[in-house]
């Protein structure tokens, strides 16, 4: 792939790849699309404060056209999540009209609509992946941040993907303070189910925000993630979250480069496009695919995306040794942490995070989100120990679009 817009500096010749994709490509390397914001949870560090519907989200046919459309620029596979994606009732027909369309899809769900029906469809369709969503490898650790009954859930999911035959698919865990002591055991059940294991940051974007201060890892737990991954990276899988923790000493496998607007995005359920998934926020929205010229147009032609792929200064950080492993860091992670965006990453392993975190002025603000569709009462009537509203133990099958008309 090319860079896009000729009026940008010139990429370089040779040198490092991260060199490259740090002027952006014709089309994302992975181009993450939340199909609904509905869902049957109410995690407490849900990134895009899912929960309730939006009655503005993409039709059946609109985005049967957005999968045209990704299909004309060789987008080769995306990354679908919501909310939870499998309540959508067109979403069964949405994933065979993008795998038909030569768009893998790689799908993230907490396994509320996987039966062994749907594991036996999926482990016979090609060019799809299923992430299995799981916070804790017990249900004490995992229902306190997603909701009593959901580790049952999960797990059901997981065994009928493996009994189907499945290969491949995934259990996704984000890292937190009270599971990141949890890693090997998290590998063991993943390990016998024949899934592989996928971990990733904890952001302090959307319900997160609210949770980060006391479920983000501590330094010493980020130490031994760090020891953990050099151990176990050729088999686990990270998504490029933890580039950060390079700033240790050895680089983590990867690109480690925030890839905001340059190789990454993200198309929201209502088709609003953010440079980042974990940045759903006015300050990062680039355009929507309803527009005219569409995804393209807004990938290819935002002045948002152009202003990404511009050489970066990396302000204070650059004084740094280990400026060229981390890269400062996670702009999404600086961003709603009212840190800015050429300073240090809140998590910065050198301490220079916690010193910025500390110097904020008293006044400061931290940004929120401009959206929230979280549930405005319990989700099935129980609360969780954290405050947020959860389910009960016994799956109720109800879809939250059920009777909709999405043509």
């Amino acid at each position: 792939m090319t860079a896009v817009l000729p009026s940008r500096p010139q990429r370089p010749t040779g040198g490092r790849l991260v060199d490259q994709f740090e002027y952006g490509l014709d089309a994302p390397i992975c181009l993450t699309w939340e199909l609904t914001y509905a869902c049957n949870l109410a995690c407490v560090h849900c990134l895009s404060s899912s929960g309730r519907r939006d009655p503005r989200e993409l039709s059946t046919a609109e985005a049967e056209a957005v999968i045209d459309e990704l299909q004309r620029m060789q987008v080769f596979y995306v990354n679908v999540g919501g909310g939870e994606p499998t309540v959508r009732p067109d979403f069964w027909h949405l994933l065979d009209y993008a795998i038909g369309h030569d768009v893998g899809v790689k799908f993230s769900t907490n396994g509320v609509k996987l039966d062994k029906t749907r594991a036996a469809q999926l482990a016979a369709t090609d060019y799809v992946d299923v992430q299995i969503s799981l916070d804790g490898a017990t249900a004490e650790v995992n229902d306190r941040v997603r909701g009593t009954g959901s580790f049952a859930t999960a797990t059901r999911a997981l065994e009928n993907l493996a009994e189907a035959g499945m290969k491949d698919f995934k259990v996704s865990v984000v890292v937190t303070r009270e599971n990141a002591g949890q890693l090997d055991e998290f590998k063991a059940l993943t390990d016998r189910y024949g899934a592989q294991l996928r971990i990733t940051r904890l952001r302090p974007s959307g319900r997160g925000a609210d949770v980060w201060d006391e479920l983000h890892p501590t330094q010493a737990q980020q130490r031994e993630l760090y020891s953990w991954l050099l151990a176990n990276g050729e088999q686990v899988l990270t998504g490029d979250s933890f580039f950060h923790l390079s700033a240790f000493g050895e680089a983590l496998p990867g690109l480690n480069l925030c890839g905001a607007g340059r190789v990454v995005c993200l198309i929201d359920p209502v088709g609003d496009v953010y440079a980042c998934p974990f940045a759903i926020h006015e300050n990062f929205l680039a355009g929507n695919v309803r527009d005219e010229g569409g995804f393209q147009r807004v990938w290819q032609q935002s002045e948002l995306f152009a202003d990404l792929r511009s050489p970066q200064t990396g302000g204070a950080c650059t004084k740094c040794a280990h400026f060229d492993a981390c890269r400062g860091g996670c702009m999404a992670a600086k961003f709603f942490t009212g840190l800015p965006l050429d300073g240090p990453d809140p998590e910065c392993v050198q301490g220079y995070g916690e010193t910025a975190l500390a110097a904020r002025d008293a006044a400061t603000v931290k940004p929120k989100s401009h959206l929230d569709h979280s549930h405005t009462g319990p989700v099935r009537g129980q609360p969780t120990l954290l405050g947020i509203p959860a389910i009960p133990s016994k799956i109720c099958d109800e879809s939250p679009l059920a009777g909709l008309d999405l043509r």
